[in-house]
This record gives structure tokens, C-alpha cells and sequence, in this order.
């Protein structure tokens, strides 16, 4: 049996998962305009494990959303993940943050381009087919009139970049999914037990959040 500890703050959501073989048995979660991740995500996780009556050594893993995303949200959340690890001294695992949000909807037809905003007119975008396998790099890319004309197929938007796009991508293969904002640990579960069954781990002294684009300081 393994129990892993999911981790997601890529985003404004700051998101706690506990699994047991890929099933999430308990998750905590909140998104707030001000990022409250540092606030928020050791409490969380004590809170589940807590609740769960488990303690730190049942931990069989650690998994961490890696990015793209919020610069100060994966430094905290892979910061976090990487000191559990080290002083527990069980693995860690990286999950691609586009990759949760693509998984939140099922579609027949068409493809899955998940949005994380970037700031201004640009989002952190992948392309992902029916099934959720990627088939498109993952890039930041400005959004304007004439983005994806190349495409025929039904496109399905979601996450939070999305919304800004909303009077830009105006042609009916559009189909936005409003309801999927944010990334969710409760994603994780699944994809993190395969993994880690994998032995599809991370170094912990080395391992990078993906950022995609530099840091850039603002007052």
C-alpha cells in the first residue's frame, strides 16, 4: 500500500491531497486573490494527516505540481515537498501542472488546451488530445484574433487564463469550460501512484520548478 502526499501551488489555489494507491481519500484546498500558500500549506497538510489518523512516516511519497505557474507558489510548494522529503527520506515526484488542469474534463472529440495566465495577454498553454496526452510542448504564448487558425477540431479552454480570452476567441470551435479554474491535488492522485509504481521519482537536491519565463520583480 502506498500513501502520497500531493501538493499543489502553482496557482492562486493552494491545494493538499493525501492518496492511498492513486484514490484521494481526503484533500484541502482554498484560492485566494492574495496568494496565501505560505500560509496555508503546512496546516493543510497537518490538518489531513490529522484527520486522516496518519502521520508522517506512513508517507510512502511526495508528489509536487512542477509547473508552469506562479514563480512564489512553486518555490514554496517544491521547497516544501523537497524539505518532507529529505527529512522523511522517501522519494519525490513532479507532475505537470497543465496536465491536472487538461485531466478535470472528459471530451469525445476535439482537443484540451489548459490556460494558466501569465500576465497581460499571455498564458502559459499545451495541447492535449482526448485520452490527456500531450502533443503539443508546453509554451507561453500571447493570445490575440488570430491564435489556433490553423486548427479544424473543437478546442476546449480551461483554467484561469482562459477567461481574459473570452471576446478574443470569439469562433465556434471554442468551447470554454469556466468551471475548471485551477489546478487541483485532487488531480494528482492518479497520476502521481503511477509514478511512483514507476519508479518515476525526482532528485530531491537538484529537481526545478518549471518556470518557462524568468522572474521578473515589480513594485
Amino acid at each position: 500500500m502506498s500513501i502520497i502526499l500531493n501538493i499543489e501551488t502553482a496557482t492562486k489555489n493552494c491545494s493538499v491531497a493525501l492518496a492511498k494507491d492513486g484514490i484521494t481519500i481526503a484533500c484541502k484546498e482554498i484560492a485566494e486573490q492574495n496568494f496565501s500558500h505560505a500560509e496555508k500549506l503546512h496546516v493543510f497538510i497537518e490538518e489531513l494527516l490529522s484527520e486522516s489518523n496518519l502521520k508522517f512516516s506512513d508517507l510512502s511519497a511526495i508528489a509536487v505540481s512542477q509547473g508552469p505557474g506562479s514563480y512564489t507558489g512553486l518555490r514554496i510548494g517544491v521547497s516544501s515537498a523537497k524539505g518532507l522529503c529529505y527529512a522523511l527520506n522517501i522519494p519525490m515526484i513532479a507532475i505537470d501542472t497543465l496536465q491536472l488542469l487538461a485531466k478535470q474534463i472528459q471530451i469525445e472529440d476535439g482537443i484540451i488546451i489548459p490556460m494558466i495566465d501569465a500576465r497581460r495577454m499571455e498564458v502559459f498553454t499545451a495541447f492535449y488530445d482526448k485520452n490527456h496526452n500531450q502533443i503539443r510542448n508546453t509554451q507561453a504564448e500571447i493570445i490575440d484574433e488570430t491564435s489556433y487558425q490553423e486548427i479544424t477540431e473543437t478546442i476546449h479552454l480551461v483554467g484561469d487564463g482562459t477567461e481574459k480570452f473570452k471576446n478574443t476567441l470569439t469562433d465556434v470551435k471554442f468551447v470554454f469550460h469556466s468551471d475548471v479554474v485551477f489546478p487541483s491535488a485532487n488531480e494528482m492522485s492518479h497520476l502521481s501512484f503511477d509514478k511512483y509504481q514507476k519508479c518515476d521519482f525526482v532528485d530531491v537536491a537538484y529537481f526545478e520548478p518549471y518556470y518557462l519565463k524568468d522572474f521578473v520583480l515589480s513594485k
